[in-house]
């Protein structure tokens, strides 16, 4: 049997209680519909959050603590997270999970208004930005040099429906390896119908010029990798 950490074993809970779906299939057809962080996409996050030293992690999409809750249970003590929420009701239940953690800050609101002033992460999960290039090219500005941007609620290519317009066209993915400022990957999950994006910031100095950036894009473009033990 999978074994979740406390702290996500007790947001997991809270989602049930509260009836906030933890999977996409729950949450309905509707892509707006907000659904927890997955258990594989949990791992990772939690695995990038441990490197965190003396660090500080953002959150853009609190839902009502999952994702926290990962990061939480694998960050160092001297690293702290700053999440937020859109919603109040969420946003409330996410604080009363996570307030007890003074390393944790839950903020409800607009994280457009919000999470600059908190800026830069050395770890910026963005489950709730608005699904344009604009708005996702902002957050890297966010980040400190090689530090990583991380977005879910991605179908993996092959996993889609022969006709799908995801197939050539697909903003996240367009962004993450389209950005001359981020060098990028896709980690499939296990169940092979979800996968999600990681990018990291480079330093682009005055040697970096338009062709080495194109460079960059070419090397990443397409790299998938399966995490087959996530």
């Amino acid at each position: 049997m999978e074994e979740f950490p406390p702290l996500v074993v007790q947001a997991n809970a809270l989602a049930r209680q509260v009836g906030f779906a933890l999977t996409r299939e729950e949450a309905g057809p509707d892509s707006a519909t907000p659904s927890c962080c997955l258990p594989g996409v949990g791992r990772i996050l939690a695995v990038l959050a441990a490197g965190c030293y003396a660090g500080r992690i953002g959150e853009i999409g609190t839902g009502v603590g999952v994702g926290s809750a990962w990061m939480a249970s694998s960050m160092p003590a001297d690293c702290t997270l700053v999440t937020v929420e859109i919603d109040e009701d969420r946003a409330a239940h996410a604080g009363r999970l996570l307030g007890s953690d003074g390393r944790i800050m839950v903020l409800a609101g607009d994280a457009r208004e919000l999470i600059p002033s908190h800026a830069p992460f050395d770890l910026l999960f963005a489950d709730g930005a608005r699904p344009d290039h604009m708005a996702y090219s902002s957050l890297v500005d966010l980040l400190r040099v090689g530090s990583q941007l991380v977005m879910d609620d991605v179908k993996p290519v092959a996993s889609l429906p022969a006709d799908s317009p995801l197939r050539t066209s697909d903003v996240k993915r367009a962004f993450f390896f389209g950005n001359p400022r981020l060098v990028s990957t896709e980690i499939v999950l296990p169940d092979l119908h979800n996968s999600l994006l990681i990018g990291t910031r480079l330093s682009l100095g005055p040697r970096a010029t338009p062709a080495r950036a194109t460079a960059r894009r070419a090397l990443t473009h397409n790299s998938v990798i399966r995490a087959n033990n996530v």
